[in-house]
């Protein structure tokens, strides 16, 4: 049995996630199903992560197994790409060790969220619209303070089945452009609802309304209720993941 990792990209907007589940159309469904329509055999995959309903990903990876000793790699990349609908995009298959796992062995994690001040006829639906002017230099000074910490219990959404809520956080910055701001930051590994949850925080930061004190405060409270409201899912963009190269063929 030989083990593939996928690249692929996808516009959450008409899923319910990633992950399979009975309420909705989920991103893994659709490709499992393809795969199965395809390779002739039920073909489960397991994604490097869990992105919400409405998230995008401009860069997930999954991995499959198959026994066949000749799978095609760039014929199958490009058929699933024929018989898939056009907001799934697959890049590219490669071949990986057979213990190789796309969440488990992932060593970094990357994303990115989209904030605009001003009205988008054309990306309304990938940006957050927000009112007022934004403290950049603010909401940075705030950002630094999750270097700090490895709890991130007061970002994380209740009740998931997680055994821990550590996480290393390795970047985090904003960047302004206009009337454009972007969020950006890596870890290596997230917690449900984390991103969406640190944005909305570090938003009331960029109004004036948290200093660095009070972010150490909302973080040491361990309690999700201590922090600020979660942005919308729709602006949300996960951008990068990175493995050691020895679990590579």
């Amino acid at each position: 049995m030989k083990r593939y990792f996928i690249y692929l990209a996808y516009n959450g907007e008409n899923y319910c996630g990633w992950q399979v589940q009975p309420n909705g159309i989920s991103v893994q469904e659709v490709i499992e199903k393809a795969l199965a329509i395809l390779l002739r055999i039920p073909t489960p995959i397991v994604g490097a992560g869990r992105t919400d309903a409405g998230v995008h990903a401009r860069m997930m990876i999954a991995h499959f197994e198959n026994e066949s000793e000749n799978l095609d790699l760039l014929l199958l990349t490009k058929k699933l790409n024929s018989i898939l609908p056009k907001d799934i995009a697959i890049y590219k298959i490669v071949e990986v060790r057979p213990e190789a796992h796309a969440r488990f062995d992932a060593t970094s994690r990357l994303y990115r969220y989209y904030i605009t001040t001003e009205k988008d006829p054309f990306l309304h639906h990938l940006k957050y619209k927000v009112h007022g002017n934004l403290d950049t230099e603010r909401m940075n000074a705030c950002a630094n303070i999750l270097f700090e910490y490895e709890d991130f219990t007061s970002f994380s959404k209740l009740h998931t089945d997680v055994k821990t809520n550590n996480c290393t956080v390795m970047l985090a910055n904003w960047e302004q452009h206009g009337n454009n701001f972007i969020f950006t930051i890596k870890a290596n590994r997230f917690l449900r609802n984390m991103v969406r949850s640190i944005v909305g925080t570090l938003l009331e930061a960029g109004r004036g309304k948290i200093d660095e004190g009070g972010i150490r405060s909302i973080i040491e409270a361990k309690d999700r209720s201590a922090a600020g409201t979660s942005v919308p899912g729709h602006a949300l963009f996960l951008e990068e993941i990175e493995y050691n190269n020895d679990i590579f063929k």
